[in-house]
């Protein structure tokens, strides 16, 4: 039971609350005899509401005046979602527009879109828990998992500085890979990179990656947001050119996460918002699993809903009040 009192030691005056149906309220009037009367169950019912009613209004006020309220608690239910985290790359060349360009007119840079496009997604996942993270030179913790929509809002409006210069993957991987070992629960969990580029990631962070995808299954999406004429996850080595990260950081990155012991890996290339828009919607369908989440009712005061209902009990008993005639005896009627 998660109804309380704020003041308990009212409900020794409950027991009031029977005088009507012990007591009567109607006038009284002095008959002959009603002997000979036949029984009318039309006035007997109505007599009984009129006695729930008043019995009704002394116990509404009466919890309405001892704060009435149902407690905080916290429901287990089961949906369809993930624990996803937001990993958006923060480096300079995304405050470009996608032929790498500074934005003119109504045109948006890939920042922006990501922004816009990332609402959306988190708008439409009814019980996911997300976590924000933002990297360029260095990885920046934004937001750990939560469910509270108006946070994680706040904290995708809020990449939106002017970025760095530079772009360390690796680093925000492991930050995204940290943010989801701070949350213990089994759920389904997915780690969406956002970033228009890649470099070269170390050994040394390397290694510590592959441990942390190791310990615990993680789907990893690359939303790769390539500036018009660079070279794409596909790209192969001209004639004459090494096939090394320097000089072709985003065919070896995809390579790199293709190497990862992740639950599933995918990587979308889009040239303009639209794609973005595309390939967001396909995570959003992907990341659809079966989750148990809590969802926390919070305190709710009840006084309202109480002194309502001893409102519209007295509005009863003030309009059977009203109904009333009075019989005038005939010794009376004469003399009048």
């Amino acid at each position: 039971m998660n109804i309380a009192l704020a003041t308990p030691w009212v409900l020794a005056l409950l027991p009031l609350a029977l005088l009507p149906l012990v007591l009567s309220a109607n006038r009284p009037e002095s008959y002959p005899s009603i002997d000979t009367m036949e029984a009318d169950p039309l006035s007997s019912i109505l007599n009984w509401i009129l006695r729930l009613a008043g019995a009704i209004a002394i116990a509404a006020l009466i919890l309405g005046i001892g704060g009435i309220h149902r407690l905080g608690q916290t429901v287990e239910k089961t949906g369809e979602g993930a624990h996803i985290v937001l990993l958006i790359d923060r480096s300079s060349s995304m405050d470009n527009n996608f032929a790498g360009r500074p934005p003119e007119g109504g045109e948006e840079s890939k920042s922006a879109a990501a922004r816009r496009l990332l609402r959306d997604f988190v708008l439409e996942r009814d019980h996911d828990l997300i976590g924000v993270a933002a990297f360029s030179t260095s990885p920046m913790h934004v937001l750990p998992m939560t469910d509270h929509k108006e946070a994680i809002l706040a904290a995708i409006d809020a990449i939106n500085r002017p970025g760095l210069a530079f772009t360390n993957v690796g680093r925000g991987l492991a930050l995204a890979l940290d943010i989801q070992e701070a949350d213990p629960s089994p759920a389904a969990r997915a780690i969406v990179l956002v970033s228009d580029g890649a470099a070269v990631i170390d050994r040394e962070v390397q290694e510590l990656l592959r441990k942390a995808f190791a310990r615990r299954p993680i789907n990893l999406y690359w939303l790769f947001m390539r500036t018009q004429g660079t070279p794409g996850i596909d790209a192969k080595p001209e004639p004459g050119q090494r096939d090394t990260p320097q000089a072709l950081p985003e065919r070896h990155l995809d390579i790199f996460f293709k190497s990862l012991d992740v639950k599933a890996y995918r990587a979308f290339e889009a040239e303009s918002p639209q794609a973005v828009e595309e390939a967001i919607d396909e995570i959003a369908t992907l990341e659809r699993n079966p989750i148990t989440y809590v969802e926390r009712i919070p305190h709710e005061d009840l006084k309202p809903r109480a002194f309502g209902v001893a409102l519209a009990a007295m509005l009863v008993l003030i309009a059977a009040r009203l109904a009333e005639v009075r019989l005038v005896p005939a010794r009376e009627r004469e003399a009048i």
